[in-house]
């Protein structure tokens, strides 16, 4: 196979699997952005391939913590404060407030546009 033809396959499959991701849908709404969040996270703390379930499990993370959680623009956190931790640990609300940084909802917003709701974690 000569040198153009294998950059024009491998320039065929960047754009192929460019087509083939799934974009993150735009919401507007405030309530329909929150509701939307809430019911993601419910999800990822469903095992057994929850986000939130498997970092419980991978970081031994037990009790209930409520967190204020603030999300921007790409669906990105942009801040976290714990609001109250029933039956758990310091070691362990900080852990999970690490992970709940590093996650990213599949959804966007509107630009410079902030969200601000409450969540309980509770891990048995």
């Amino acid at each position: 196979m000569n040198m153009k033809k294998l950059i024009l396959l491998m320039l065929g499959v960047v754009i192929s699997s460019g087509l083939l991701a799934q974009k993150k849908v735009l919401l507007e709404n405030d309530d329909e952005i929150i509701a939307t969040a809430i019911a993601e996270l419910d999800t990822a703390m469903q095992g057994p391939e929850g986000y939130f379930y498997l970092a419980g499990q991978k970081f031994a993370i037990k009790g209930a913590y409520t967190f204020d959680i603030t999300i921007y623009e790409k669906g990105q956190v942009s801040s976290v404060f714990a609001v109250k931790n029933e039956r758990g640990t310091i070691d362990g609300q900080n852990t999970l407030k690490d992970v709940i940084r590093g996650y990213l909802f599949n959804f966007k917003m509107p630009k410079g546009k902030r969200y601000k709701f409450q969540y309980t974690f509770n891990y048995q």
